[in-house]
């Protein structure tokens, strides 16, 4: 059987996205693979997410990632999570969504990537511990998504 494959998905896919596919792969590596994703494109990751990660966890997600657009993940993903920043996503074929509604941190100090970075943490040993029961049921229709602030 594949491993489940559990996509981030936000607009820029430079903040709070990116923090999840990295905190996935640390904490969630033996649940499933993680992706993240953005239906508009950034030249990079933002600078305090990576700073913020980097202090907490000691991961560089500047070494092991990029921002990167929808086409660049998988076609079908088992778990779409969404950020909470209202962007429009074309569909994307899952079998479980859910939005996890974090405000951006961007702009803001330190403490709120903190906050931000310990949130979706928790979110994604969360997840882990639900996915076997997530992924029991039928396969969900692919959906329109609408989300929109920035990432």
């Amino acid at each position: 059987m594949n491993r489940p494959v559990v996509a981030f998905v936000c607009v820029h896919n430079s903040c709070r996205s990116q923090m999840a596919e990295a905190l996935a792969k640390r904490f969630a590596a033996d649940a499933f693979d993680a992706v993240s994703a953005g239906t508009e494109l950034r030249d990079r990751i933002n600078p305090d997410a990576v700073a913020t990660i980097r202090r907490l966890y000691g991961l560089d997600m500047e070494a092991t990632q990029r921002p990167k657009l929808l086409a660049a993940i998988p076609p079908r993903v088992d778990v779409l999570v969404t950020m909470g920043c209202n962007v429009v996503c074309p569909s994307l074929p899952n079998r479980h969504t859910e939005d996890w509604g974090l405000e951006d941190p961007t702009g803001q100090g330190p403490e709120a990537f903190e906050a931000t970075a310990r949130a979706i943490e928790a979110k994604v040993k969360d997840l882990a511990a639900r996915l076997p029961a997530l992924l029991d049921g039928p396969a969900a229709p692919a959906i329109d998504l609408r989300i929109g602030k920035d990432d």
